[in-house]
């Protein structure tokens, strides 16, 4: 049975304006190190200049792999819970969030499930793909994959080039493989991209 194999991960550490740091370079160059044994068939990013950088750099490890900006991964919310569905604890976070903001934010979310979610038809070869995006993005496909609710993306954060992997196969729900893995980060490269409590 033909699998898609979709490997997600958060752009490297980046600075104030938003360019990589020599920490997110390096974490970038580990992460492709660590996918450099796998068949990839592309690497997308999205547009800002993190994820950019970042998919370049994970693609000097896999030689002859097509890197091409995908409009699907930007940086977004992909819901706005309504005020009876939403956690007291993210209220705030909303605030200032306009109508045409908030379905902007789903129709983007919706285009990003439809172009990368389909599973392969059983004639079709498994296809591999890279996705370097942000942490939103990345939540909303966790929660697509487990069909939680809309609300569930909230609280899913991931670290700087952590790796979260998800299956399509064709008849069957999607596989969650792993969530934010950091096994191929060096103990000063973990966990970077969160608030400030102190991890194991």
């Amino acid at each position: 049975m033909a699998t898609r194999y979709l490997y997600l991960a958060r752009h490297g550490a980046a600075d104030a304006f938003g360019e990589l740091t020599d920490a997110g370079y390096r974490q970038a160059d580990l992460l492709g190190r660590r996918l450099a044994g796998l068949p990839i068939d592309a690497v997308w990013h999205s547009m800002l200049p993190r994820a950019a950088a970042s998919a370049h750099e994970i693609a000097k490890h896999l030689p002859d792999v097509r890197v091409a900006e995908a409009a699907e991964l930007v940086d977004h919310v992909p819901y706005v819970p309504n005020a009876d569905e939403m956690p007291r604890a993210w209220a705030g976070f909303f605030d200032g969030f306009d109508d045409a903001e908030a379905a902007a934010g789903r129709r983007t979310a919706e285009a990003l499930v439809a172009r990368f979610t389909r599973a392969p038809e059983r004639t079709e070869p498994d296809a591999h793909e890279v996705l370097v995006t942000h942490a939103y993005p990345i939540a909303w496909l966790v929660r697509d994959a487990l069909a939680a609710p809309p609300t569930r993306w909230l609280g899913l954060d991931s670290a700087n080039t952590g790796l979260t992997v998800i299956e399509y196969r064709a008849g069957l729900s999607p596989t969650l493989v792993m969530f934010n893995d950091q096994g191929h980060l060096t103990g000063d490269l973990r966990w970077t991209g969160f608030r400030a409590p102190a991890r194991p």
